[in-house]
C-alpha cells in the first residue's frame, strides 16, 4: 500500500511539473509583448520621436491594434476546448461487447446500430463509425482525440504550444484575430521603427544625443527585428489559415481529408462556399467580424455538407402523351402490346423504341402502365377511369396481391399492381384474379408484366 501511494504522488508532481512546463511558450510570448511595448512606447514614441502630433499617433494605433491583440491571445488561450457532450458516451454493455468482438464486420455492425440516433457520416477507412476507444464514445463529425488535453475535441485544428490550448471549434476565430492582429502589429511596429532604425545605422542618433547611450539604440535595433522576423513567420502561417478558413477545413483535414458514409473520401466536403465558409466561423452580423467575441455557427456536432446525396423516385415515362405522370418503383418495367424491343434506362425512366412503320399506328396501339393498389383505387374513385370500359378484379386473400384496373379508353390500359419492394412477395401466378379483357393480347401483356416484376 505504502508502495502505491508513493507511486501515486510521483505520478501527480509529475503532471504537475508538465502543466507548468507547458505554459513556458506563452510565457516567452508574453515576455516579448511587454518588452516591445517599453521599446515601442518609452525608447522609440519617448525619447526618439520630437514631434508631438507624431507621438499622439503612433500611439494611438499602437495601443489600439496592441488591445485588440491581447485580447485575442487572451480568449485563446482560456477559451474551454469544446468536448463532446456526455450524451455521446457509450453505455458500459456496449463498450463490453464491442471489445468482445474481434470481427470486424461484427463490430462495424454494433458501431452502426449504437449510433444509429446520432447525427455522423464521417467514416473510418473500413467505412466504419468513428468511436474513441479511451473516451468510450462515439465520435461527432470533425472531432478527434487530443493526446495533450486527453480527450477528443470538437472540430480539433491542431493543438498550439503557444496557446497552451486546443485550436478548436470554440476558438478558432479567437485564434485567427490573434495570428491577423499579431502580424498587424508586427508591420505597424516594424514600419513606424523603420525610420529610426535608419538614422541609428547613419549614427545621426550618436551624434545628436537623442538616445542617450548605446541601450537606446540597441531596443531600437532589436524591436525593428524582431518584429520583422515575426511578420515573416506570420504572414505563412496566417495566410495559410485564411485559405483554410475560406475552403472549410481544418489543419488535420488538409493532411488527411475526411471519409464520409456517402461520397468515400472528400477534401471538400465541408466546402459550401468562400462567403459561408466564412460566415460559419465569425457569424453573420459583420459588426462582430473582427471582436473577439464568440460567433461560430453551429453546436459543434453538426456541419453542413457540400455534397449531400438527394434520393428521388423515378417518374414513369410513358410512350405518348398520356394525362398524368405515374410515380412507380424501381422494379417497374413497360410492356407495349405487339412490340419487340423495349429499354430501360438507369434511372427507371422507360422509352420504348418503335419501329418507323409502327408511328402511324401509336394512337391505335393500347398504351399500359402501372402503378400502386392505393394509386389506381384513388384514380377510379375520382372517375379518372371509364366505368364503362374498366374491370376491376376480386383481390385474391392475399394482402399484398393487387385489384387490376383496365382502361381501353382512347387505347390507354392502366393497370394496378402491389408495391414491389420485395419480389418474393408476389403471388403465384396461379393467384392472379381472372382478368376479362376485351382483347385477349392485352390479357397476355397482363402475364407478362407478373413474369418480369
Amino acid at each position: 500500500m505504502s508502495n502505491l501511494g508513493e507511486r501515486k504522488k510521483k505520478t501527480n508532481s509529475c503532471a504537475g511539473c508538465m502543466r507548468v512546463l507547458k505554459w513556458i511558450p506563452v510565457l516567452f510570448i508574453l515576455s516579448i509583448i511587454v518588452w516591445s511595448y517599453y521599446a515601442y512606447v518609452v525608447e522609440l514614441c519617448i525619447l526618439a520621436i520630437d514631434n508631438t502630433a507624431e507621438k499622439v499617433i503612433f500611439l494611438l494605433f499602437y495601443h489600439i491594434i496592441n488591445t485588440l491583440f491581447l485580447w485575442s491571445y487572451w480568449k485563446t488561450i482560456f477559451t474551454p476546448a469544446g468536448t463532446v457532450p456526455s450524451t455521446w458516451r457509450i453505455p458500459e454493455v456496449e463498450i463490453e461487447r464491442l471489445l468482445r468482438i474481434e470481427n470486424q464486420e461484427q463490430q462495424k455492425r454494433l458501431l452502426e446500430y449504437i449510433a444509429k440516433d446520432y447525427p455522423v457520416s464521417n467514416r473510418t477507412l473500413s467505412g466504419s463509425i468513428r468511436f474513441c476507444d479511451k473516451c468510450k464514445i462515439i465520435k461527432p463529425d470533425r472531432s478527434h482525440h487530443c493526446s495533450v488535453c486527453g480527450t477528443c475535441i470538437l472540430k480539433m485544428d491542431h493543438h498550439c504550444p503557444w496557446v497552451n490550448n486546443c485550436v478548436n471549434f470554440t476558438n478558432y476565430k479567437f485564434f485567427v484575430l490573434f495570428l491577423g492582429y499579431a502580424l498587424l502589429y508586427c508591420l505597424y511596429v516594424a514600419l513606424t521603427s523603420l525610420e529610426c532604425f535608419i538614422r541609428f545605422w547613419r549614427s545621426e542618433f550618436v551624434e545628436q544625443g537623442e538616445l542617450g547611450g548605446s541601450m537606446g539604440r540597441f531596443h531600437i535595433l532589436f524591436l525593428f527585428f524582431v518584429a520583422f522576423m515575426f511578420a515573416i513567420s506570420l504572414i505563412s502561417l496566417f495566410g495559410y489559415h485564411v485559405y483554410l478558413l475560406l475552403v472549410n477545413r481544418t489543419t488535420l483535414e488538409a493532411f488527411r481529408a475526411p471519409i464520409f458514409r456517402i461520397g468515400g473520401q472528400d477534401k471538400n466536403g465541408y466546402n459550401l462556399g468562400k462567403l459561408a465558409n466564412f460566415q460559419e466561423v465569425f457569424g453573420d452580423d459583420w459588426k462582430l467580424w473582427f471582436l473577439p467575441v464568440f460567433t461560430s455557427q453551429g453546436d459543434g456536432l453538426r456541419y453542413a455538407m457540400r455534397t449531400q446525396q438527394v434520393y428521388q423516385k423515378p417518374i414513369y415515362n410513358s410512350m405518348g402523351a398520356t394525362d398524368a405522370r405515374l410515380e412507380v418503383q424501381a422494379t417497374d418495367k413497360l410492356i407495349k402490346n405487339n412490340q419487340t424491343s423495349t429499354t430501360m434506362s438507369s434511372s427507371c425512366n422507360v422509352s420504348s423504341e418503335f419501329r418507323e412503320d409502327d408511328e402511324q399506328q401509336l394512337q391505335l396501339e393500347p398504351k399500359i402502365s402501372y402503378l400502386p393498389t392505393a394509386a389506381a383505387a384513388v384514380a377510379a374513385a375520382a372517375g379518372d377511369v371509364s366505368p364503362s370500359h374498366s374491370l376491376i378484379a376480386s383481390a385474391v386473400k392475399s394482402a399484398s396481391c393487387s385489384s387490376i384496373i383496365a382502361n381501353v379508353n382512347n387505347g390507354n390500359v392502366v393497370i394496378a399492381m402491389p408495391d414491389l419492394e420485395v419480389v418474393t412477395q408476389l403471388p403465384d401466378k396461379e393467384q392472379l384474379p381472372e382478368i376479362k379483357l376485351i382483347d385477349a393480347s392485352l390479357q397476355r401483356n397482363v402475364v407478362e408484366i407478373h413474369k418480369i416484376a
